[in-house]
């Protein structure tokens, strides 16, 4: 009966053990050289309105790499997810001076581990475990709003993020906010028209972010998730 007893709480254990690449299983710093910057970034873009399942999402990849102040053009950049690995393909004429190396995967994992290796010189097991999906709640996708008055934006998530940004109207830059879950959007934010009503999407950001112990200074590596709703502002006569 102990033996048995035993084997039962170590297979529980087991079961509530989270996989290093598993939502929750935290970051690491990872180890290298030393020697190259390397700034990357995972970005899931919504495919629909308010999206809730990491299947309705595509994550994108681009990573700048450097070695004394020269783009690094060979070797391999390998992003690694739950159940998936994805070589990125060095592209020349994106990311100014450096170029980048870039890749997308549908569906967004979450935690992504990033493994950079140029001959002698590497950063490897980079992880950065990114925020949980996050879903307006409010105000509902599609709803008229009065763009004369402030506007309340809620949505829920686990945790918060490292950093939030928001974006309403035709502002082009998001405006950084905390990711308490409520933001309040600004009267005349929200763009209108005068005789009819016009539509107005609301982008939310949310990012986690590392700094790599085995990158030479000024490297960063980043996972964020956004999602948007579009809303109706109602026409405004006083423009």
């Amino acid at each position: 009966m102990k033996t048995i007893f035993a084997l039962f709480s170590l297979s529980i254990a087991a079961c509530g053990t989270t996989g290093p690449l598993e939502p929750g299983a935290g970051d690491s710093l990872g180890s290298g050289t030393q020697t190259l910057v390397v700034n990357g970034t995972a970005s899931a873009r919504p495919r629909l309105t308010n999206a809730h399942q990491a299947s309705d999402f595509d994550t994108d990849f681009s990573v700048r790499v450097s070695l004394n102040n020269a783009a690094v053009t060979t070797g391999t950049v390998t992003i690694t997810s739950l159940g998936k690995t994805l070589n990125l393909t060095f592209n020349p004429n994106s990311g100014g001076q450096f170029g980048r190396w870039e890749g997308t995967a549908n569906g967004y994992d979450e935690v992504y581990q990033f493994d950079v290796v140029s001959g002698t010189d590497n950063v490897q097991a980079v992880r950065v475990d990114g925020p949980d999906i996050q879903t307006f709640t409010a105000p509902t996708a599609g709803a008229s709003v009065d763009s004369t008055m402030a506007n309340t934006v809620t949505w829920s998530r686990a945790a918060p993020a490292d950093i939030a940004e928001i974006q309403a109207g035709d502002n082009g830059n998001p405006l950084t906010i905390d990711d308490t879950g409520t933001y309040s959007v600004a009267p005349g934010t929200l763009k209108a028209d005068r005789t009819q009503s016009k539509q107005n999407t609301i982008r939310l950001i949310r990012t986690n972010r590392v700094t790599p112990t085995g990158a030479a200074a000024g490297s960063q590596v980043a996972v964020s998730v956004t999602n948007e709703i579009d809303v109706v502002a109602l026409p405004n006569p006083a423009l």
